[in-house]
């Protein structure tokens, strides 16, 4: 494996062990979708770098996911979901923040189920 690849990979499981830390606590729920949120994003990530393409400097799940020619059999919507997560700014108003407000437990604990589903199949494709 690449060591390009080995370390999105590596980063990508800081991220999901981080949103799962944080996903039980009301005060943290912002922060922990943002770490599923980077799961994702590094696990699409590695998965470029696989097919020999440079992943782009660039945040946007919907599309990475693009850029890749394979389907990979995800849910698309929770993909879109967790894509409105990402900390654009450093404004309070725009931290974490979905279209209607701050994620609930219940979002923050469907979004870390994502990102782990999701990394597992990641590693599964990709193989040590």
């Amino acid at each position: 494996m690449k060591p390009s690849i080995k370390s999105w990979l590596e980063l990508a499981a800081t991220d999901l062990l981080a949103a799962q830390r944080l996903q039980d606590d009301e005060r943290l729920t912002n922060i922990s979708c943002f770490h599923s949120q980077q799961c994702v994003e590094k696990g699409l990530k590695a998965l470029l770098e696989s097919r020999n393409i440079m992943p782009p400097k660039m945040h946007d799940l919907i599309r990475l996911y693009g850029m890749l020619e394979a389907e990979l059999s995800i849910e698309e919507d929770m993909l879109a979901r967790l894509n409105e997560v990402y900390i654009d700014s450093r404004y309070p108003t725009a931290i974490g923040s979905l279209p209607h407000g701050a994620p609930s437990l219940e979002d923050t604990k469907a979004f870390y189920e994502f990102a782990r589903a999701f990394n597992q199949k990641v590693i599964a494709i990709i193989g040590d």
